[in-house]
């Protein structure tokens, strides 16, 4: 668990490189590849499942919140364990508000239309962002999907590292379904990694900095 300077240079690298990636997604990438998944896969069910693992974090992170305040109300110290299943959730909350902020902010149109016949690039060749539009019919970018199990993920990669190879399969499992559903652009899901992953990193070194200075006040 322990971060030093090193991870900050990783993490204005990652940002670079997200923005980098975003842009040559959006201009190259993300209209073929959603008009090959659209063309190309019939039978959806298996990605569309396959995306909805993070679906499970808002009930279990209520589950730790609620969890965590009873703790505190009876006076009873955390576990490791506990302390990081509380992390999880308090970094899944965050990145959910900081990506729908994001999503206001872009206001990008969806691959495939969805909902109250929203604009899209397969059904209307509708192609962009059009900020601070709101609605649901403008909120591809970031995906939300991607930005929540990163969120989780990364607290575990770096409180957990043994088991990095599970979370990096779980996140893959969620990009694979979001693409092959057609849910998302590249691009959307490049972001939201990004969003996720930040928020689940400033959670950790948040704790870290917070048990030292308590370590220091005894």
């Amino acid at each position: 668990m322990k971060l030093g300077s090193k991870d900050y240079g990783n993490w204005y690298l990652g940002f670079a490189l997200t923005i980098s990636g975003v842009i040559i997604s959006y201009i190259w990438v993300d209209q073929p590849v959603a008009y090959f998944m659209h063309a190309n896969i019939n039978q959806r069910s298996t990605f569309i499942w396959m995306q909805r693992l993070p679906e499970a974090l808002p009930l279990l992170s209520a589950i730790v919140l609620a969890w965590a305040g009873l703790s505190t109300l009876i006076s009873r110290a955390f576990s490791r364990c506990q302390s990081v299943m509380l992390l999880c959730g308090l970094s899944f909350i965050a990145a959910g508000a900081v990506n729908n902020q994001l999503k206001f902010a872009f206001g990008r149109m969806w691959p495939e239309t969805w909902i109250n016949d929203n604009p899209s690039l397969i059904q209307n060749g509708a192609y962009g962002f059009k900020p601070f539009h709101g609605g649901p019919g403008f909120a591809s970018f970031p995906s939300g999907h991607a930005t929540a199990i990163c969120s989780v993920m990364a607290v575990l990669w770096f409180c957990y590292p043994r088991w990095r190879l599970v979370y990096a399969a779980s996140v893959a499992a969620v990009v694979i379904g979001l693409l092959g559903a057609d849910y998302h652009f590249v691009s959307d899901i490049l972001a939201g990694g990004f969003v996720g992953g930040s928020t689940g990193w400033i959670a950790v070194e948040m704790s870290r900095r917070w048990t030292s200075i308590a370590a220091r006040q005894k």
